[in-house]
């Protein structure tokens, strides 16, 4: 409880966090509860193509005559469940590998850290679109591995260094002389030591993913099936949406959805960083 009091707070003192927090929330809840209210026409009326925001159509439509808004919402479920998955794996990986290899240090931290060197080397971009390319899949899951894949490395490195200063600190010699095995010693006694900075860490991590999941659509590399943010943006420039001014709806829509996100995110990561780190707390 003191934890949301104290989050509450930060969030009324800065409103930048208040508002992103709020986006946040919104988002959420759209991609749970919007496609159950709002559906996707089938209809296909090419004399409404491309028409300016109206009441009927608040964004406007696309070349098939169908409501940009009503895509905008159903596509919000699909991208957010991917970036949410992306970011729970890289997560579990990252801090799995990290507390057992600052903690067990010797040949297990030699072995973990050089796998982890050898991933912090490869180009994740590259490797994430040829994966895509080659899978070709609309599993969330499956798509949410590939996001994954090499993400996970910057974050166990960071939680590695963490747990070796921890690994000396009292409570955790207590643990020892107590008889405490590893595993407890590792999720009981240091993993709610690095809980803060994995919980920012998440965020940003969604972030990440989404963008990344975008991009994935955007290049054509991922199937196009259904209705997403990135589908939108990969069929508005297959349009000729660089060089129209009748589909700019279509193209922005998405793209202002996607940024609107990833600043609520960050703004929202930032009360956060207040709540864990008081020192940062607006007076």
């Amino acid at each position: 409880m003191r934890f949301v009091s104290d989050l509450w707070r930060i969030l009324r003192a800065d409103k930048g966090a208040l508002v992103g927090g709020v986006i946040v929330a919104i988002y959420c809840l759209v991609a749970i509860f919007g496609p159950v209210f709002v559906k996707v026409s089938n209809d296909q009326d090419a004399n409404n193509a491309y028409l300016p925001p109206s009441w009927t159509h608040p964004l406007g439509t696309d070349s098939l005559g169908q409501g940009v808004m009503s895509q905008i919402i159903v596509g919000a479920r699909p991208i957010m469940i991917v970036g949410v998955l992306a970011a729970i794996i890289t997560i579990f990986i990252g801090v799995l590998l990290g507390l057992l290899s600052g903690y067990a240090g010797g040949l297990t931290d030699s072995v973990i850290m050089r796998i982890t060197d050898v991933f912090l080397t490869v180009p994740g971009l590259p490797l994430i679109i040829v994966l895509a390319a080659v899978i070709h899949t609309t599993n969330p899951f499956i798509l949410a591995c590939i996001l994954s894949i090499t993400a996970w490395a910057g974050l166990a490195r960071a939680i590695r260094s963490q747990a070796l200063s921890l690994r000396s600190s009292d409570f955790v010699e207590a643990a020892k002389l107590q008889g405490v095995s590893m595993g407890n010693m590792v999720g009981r006694q240091l993993l709610p030591n690095v809980g803060p900075y994995v919980a920012i860490h998440f965020l940003l991590a969604i972030t990440g993913a989404i963008y990344a999941e975008v991009g994935l659509f955007l290049l054509g590399v991922a199937p196009i099936a259904g209705t997403n943010w990135g589908i939108m943006i990969n069929l508005a420039m297959s349009q000729g949406a660089l060089y129209t001014t009748d589909s700019a709806f279509y193209l922005f829509s998405p793209m202002a959805a996607i940024v609107i996100l990833q600043v609520a995110f960050v703004f929202f990561s930032r009360a956060l960083d207040s709540v864990f780190n008081p020192r940062l707390r607006v007076q």
